[in-house]
């Protein structure tokens, strides 16, 4: 398996610059084309203004959602003019309501998508709802950019995030690309399950699968010593100096994480280190 197409979504120049510039840099290292979808979105809400006012406002919020997919196209064609590798650049506007089935459509036939990180300081609802209709609704890997941070040229150390959940299983899957080149692999388990199918031997079937793929990888066993998973997580990367976290992506339901929380969310909140992420 190769990326052969990579997806990014434009609704912001400035929240989007680090995901468009990373985008670019995988386009280029891999030689894949790069789609880029400029949104426009209209975020009013039909029957929240009193009658008759509905469709002037409308009327007006479509219009601007028009030229700003419009300023987002040109913004990238400009970005993307003398690039070495192939692109397109689409101008599209949607309502808010809209929006996940014209993500899902755009983005199915995607090997990657790559976004910024929807929570946090430059987080907004628009990232998160992209993110998330891309993942679930698309079928599609999402790679997370951080903010402030350069994707690097090379990915040459990787940290798995192994819990046995077939989230986790697919997302080693849709990083294998990445997984191949890199010089390192470290399997990471936290707490592994006492009465788990890998109780005597934790990350082995998974070590097993990697390398008939020509993979070495090691295996770490954490404890939770932290008050999170993310935490844990995000410490041993930054130990491990890894370049990639691959992990599967709500293993729980989402309004769950949204609630109580979870690995998921908290990584989406906090990471500062690229992240894989498959459903």
């Amino acid at each position: 398996m190769t990326y052969q197409t990579i997806t990014t979504v434009l609704t912001d120049i400035e929240k989007n610059r680090p995901a468009f510039a990373a985008s670019q840099t995988l386009a280029q290292t891999l030689g894949a084309h790069l789609d880029v979808i400029c949104l426009g979105l209209d975020r009013t809400q039909p029957g929240f203004y009193y009658a008759g006012a509905t469709a002037v406002v409308m009327q007006d919020s479509l219009g601007q959602a028009r030229e700003d997919a419009l300023e987002l196209e040109d913004h990238a064609r400009k970005a993307l003019k003398g690039a070495s590798f192939n692109w397109s650049a689409t101008g599209l506007s949607a309502q808010m309501v809209a929006l996940n089935g014209l993500i899902a459509q755009r983005t199915r036939f995607s090997d990657l998508v790559v976004m910024p990180r929807p929570y946090g300081d430059n987080g907004s609802h628009d990232l998160e709802a992209i993110t998330e209709a891309a993942m679930f609704d698309g079928d599609v890997p999402v790679l997370i950019q951080p903010a402030d941070k350069e994707f690097p040229q090379e990915i040459n150390r990787i940290l798995i995030a192994w819990n046995e959940s077939r989230e986790a299983l697919r997302a080693v899957k849709a990083a294998m690309p990445f997984l191949k080149k890199a010089e390192t692999v470290n399997i990471a388990i936290i707490d592994p399950p006492q009465h788990g199918p890998e109780r005597s031997d934790p990350g082995g079937q998974l070590s097993q699968m990697l390398s008939r793929h020509g993979i070495r990888p090691e295996v770490s066993v954490l404890s939770k010593t932290m008050p999170k998973v993310a935490d844990v997580l995000t410490r041993h990367a930054s130990d491990t100096d890894a370049d990639l976290v691959v992990m599967g992506a709500y293993s729980h339901s989402r309004f769950r994480e949204s609630i109580l929380g979870g690995a998921t969310r908290s990584m989406l909140e906090s990471t500062e280190t690229p992240l894989l992420l498959a459903h």
